[in-house]
């Protein structure tokens, strides 16, 4: 545990000076997995890249 703490210590201290996390990031992610688990087999990926653009950004 102190191992870690130690190799995560610049992210714990942020997290306390700013309030700022990955939260964001994570729920992005998650829902590209989302939708790319809805379109498996994509062949055309400009096309699948260009429609994930649309949706969230």
């Amino acid at each position: 545990m102190s191992r870690s703490i130690q190799n995560h210590y610049q992210t714990i201290v942020n997290y306390f000076d700013n309030r700022s996390t990955n939260a964001s990031a994570e729920s992005l992610n998650a829902k590209i997995k989302a939708f790319r688990s809805q379109f498996r087999g994509v062949r055309n990926i400009e096309f699948f890249l260009f429609r994930l653009t649309n949706i969230y950004a």
